[in-house]
C-alpha cells in the first residue's frame, strides 16, 4: 500500500490563481493524497471555488476559518493531517506532475549507500538486505522560478547520497539566505517527527517562520536527501517586509530572533567544532540585512515557460492508431521517464539512452550501429559518448571506427540503478490496470513477439547478404566475359 501524503495549501483571497495550484495537485502521478485546502477567511469567492473541488474529488478536504495568517493556518492543517508524509504548496504556485512521486520515492529509498564501500545499495532504490544506515527523514528538491513568461531552475546541493545533519548544514551555511533552504514547498517531511516534537510555525513571526520550522525539524532528522529535479513552480513576487508595512523596530526584533535560533542550530549541530564555522554563521546577518531571503535577480539558463521540460504529446498527435503510433507513444513515454532520471543524475537524455543500450550491448560494428540502436543521430551519439567517457562512466578507444568495444566503469552503477527505475516506471505505466496474471501473459507474449521479430530480421538479413553476394559474383563473371569477347574481336 502506498503511503498517504498530506498536501497543505493555505489560501486567502486566491480565487484568480488557486485553480492552477489545485489542478496540479489533483493531476499528480502519485495519487494516494489527502489534500488540505485551508481557506483563511477569504472574501473574494475562494471559499466557493474550494468547496467545488471537494465535491468533485474525495481526496480534497476544505477547512474554512477566520482570518488568522499563514502560520496559524498551516499549524491548523498540521493538526488535521493524517498522512505519513507532509508536503506544502502556496496558492499562487503549482507542482510538477511528478512532484509527489519523486518525493515519496526519494524518502523511501533511504537505507542505501552513504559512502563507497558501505555495502549498501547505490541509487534511489531500497536494499531489503540493509538493516543499518540512516533513515531519510527529509527531502529537499530543486524548483523552477517563474518570472513573467520565463522560467529558470534553482537549486544548491548537488550531492546524490543520503546526508546527515552536519553535512546538510555545511551546504546551507554557504548560502544561508537562499530560498532553497528557507521555504517549505521544496521539502518533504515525516509527520511522525513533526508530531513527536510538536514542531509548528511561530505565529508571532511574520518573517522566516518557515525557515525556523525547517531548522527545528532538521534537528531531529536522521538523514536528508537532495534531488536535482525541479518539483515546484514558484511565482516570483514581492512579499518583502517593507511591502508588508512592518516597522523598522519590529523588523530588527524579528531578525534578531531568527539569527539567535540560527546560531543555536549550528551550535547544536557542530558542538565542540562550532568555532570553526562561527564566522560563517554570522554571515547570515549580513545576507539578510536588507530584506530577508534572496534569490538571484538574473538566473542563467532561463527558458520560455512551458519549454523547460520534455512534454508528452497527447491528443494533439494526429497519429492515434497503428504500429507507428504504438512505437511513437512507447518511445515518448520511455524518454519522459528517462529524462527525469537523467535530470536527477545531471546527465542528458541522450546519455541516459546510451547507458540503457550499453547495459545490454557493448560490442558494435561501428558508430553508425550505436546511433541506430540508441535512436540518435551520429553527432548526438559522438557527443554523448565523449561526455560519458569524460565523466568516467565508460571506457572505449575514441579512435576506433569499426568493431567498437565499450566498457561500463564502476561509477556507472549508480546511474544504471536510476535508469532501471525509469524503465520500470515506464513499464508500470504501460501495464496500468493490468492484473498480475494479465501482466505476466503480456510479458510472455511480448518476449515471443520480439523473438519472432529478431528471427525474421535475421532471415531477411541473411537472404539480402546472400543475394548481394550472388549478384556481385554474377556481375563479375559477366563483366569478365564481356571484356574477353571485346578483346577477341579486336584481335580478329
Amino acid at each position: 500500500m502506498e503511503p498517504l501524503v498530506s498536501i497543505i495549501v493555505p489560501a486567502y483571497n486566491a480565487k484568480d490563481y488557486i485553480g492552477r495550484c489545485v489542478d496540479s495537485i489533483l493531476n499528480q502521478e502519485y495519487q494516494n493524497l489527502e489534500i488540505l485546502l485551508m481557506d483563511d477567511g477569504s472574501s473574494d469567492g475562494t471559499d466557493v471555488l474550494l468547496d467545488a473541488y471537494a465535491k468533485k474529488d474525495a481526496r480534497v478536504r476544505v477547512i474554512h476559518q477566520k482570518n488568522s495568517g499563514v502560520s496559524a493556518t498551516r499549524n491548523h492543517a498540521l493538526d488535521l493531517a493524517h498522512g505519513e508524509f507532509i508536503q506544502f504548496a502556496d496558492s499562487d504556485d503549482w507542482l510538477t506532475p511528478d512532484s509527489t512521486r519523486l518525493f515519496v520515492r526519494s524518502m523511501l529509498g533511504s537505507r542505501e549507500e552513504e559512502a563507497p564501500g558501505s555495502g549498501l545499495k547505490n541509487g534511489s532504490g531500497i536494499n531489503p538486505e540493509a538493516g543499518h544506515g540512516k533513515q531519510c527523514d527529509m527531502v529537499i528538491a530543486d524548483f523552477y522560478r517563474v518570472t513573467g513568461k520565463r522560467v529558470s531552475q534553482k537549486g544548491d546541493i548537488d550531492a546524490d547520497h543520503l546526508m546527515d545533519r552536519r553535512e546538510f548544514a555545511s551546504y546551507m551555511i554557504e548560502n544561508p539566505a537562499d530560498f532553497y533552504y528557507g521555504v517549505l514547498w521544496n521539502k518533504f517531511f515525516r509527520r511522525s517527527i513533526i508530531e513527536e516534537h510538536q514542531i509548528r510555525m511561530d505565529v508571532e513571526l511574520d518573517w522566516c517562520e518557515d525557515f525556523l520550522f525547517n531548522l527545528e525539524y532538521i534537528r531531529y532528522a536522521e538523514g536528508i536527501r537532495a534531488i536535482q529535479a525541479p518539483v515546484y513552480y514558484y511565482m516570483n513576487r514581492k512579499d518583502s517586509l517593507v511591502s508588508q508595512g512592518m516597522s523598522i523596530s519590529n523588523t530588527i526584533r524579528m531578525k534578531s530572533t531568527v539569527f539567535d535560533y540560527y546560531n543555536a542550530f549550528y551550535r547544536d549541530v557542530y558542538e565542540e567544532d562550532y568555532d570553526e564555522v562561527k564566522q560563517k554563521v554570522r554571515m547570515f546577518l549580513i545576507s539578510t540585512a536588507w530584506d530577508g531571503f534572496v534569490m538571484p535577480s538574473v538566473v542563467p539558463g532561463t527558458a520560455k515557460l512551458g519549454e523547460e521540460r520534455m512534454k508528452l504529446a497527447g491528443q494533439s498527435v494526429s497519429l492515434t492508431q497503428g504500429i507507428l503510433a504504438d512505437l511513437y507513444y512507447f518511445r515518448k513515454l520511455l524518454e519522459y521517464y528517462l529524462g527525469l532520471s537523467a535530470m536527477l543524475k545531471q546527465i542528458t537524455l541522450d546519455e541516459a539512452l546510451l547507458l540503457l543500450l550499453l547495459e545490454n550491448c557493448r560490442q558494435f560494428e561501428d558508430r553508425k550501429e550505436i546511433a541506430e540502436l540508441a535512436g540518435l543521430n551520429a553527432q548526438k551519439t559522438t557527443r554523448a559518448l565523449q561526455r560519458l567517457k569524460h565523466e568516467k562512466l565508460i571506457e572505449f578507444d575514441p579512435d576506433a571506427e569499426e568493431r567498437i568495444s565499450i566498457e561500463l566503469l564502476e561509477k556507472s552503477k549508480a546511474y544504471l540503478n536510476e535508469i532501471h527505475h525509469a524503465a520500470e516506471e515506464c513499464r508500470r505505466a504501460c501495464l496500468k490496470d493490468f492484473s498480475k496474471e494479465d501482466a505476466e501473459l503480456f510479458q510472455i507474449f511480448t518476449e515471443k513477439a520480439c523473438g519472432n521479430m529478431r528471427e525474421k530480421i535475421s532471415q531477411v538479413s541473411f537472404t539480402v547478404a546472400l543475394d548481394t553476394a550472388n549478384f556481385t559474383k554474377k556481375s563479375g563473371k559477366s563483366a569478365g566475359s564481356g571484356r574477353k569477347k571485346k578483346s577477341d574481336k579486336g584481335r580478329g
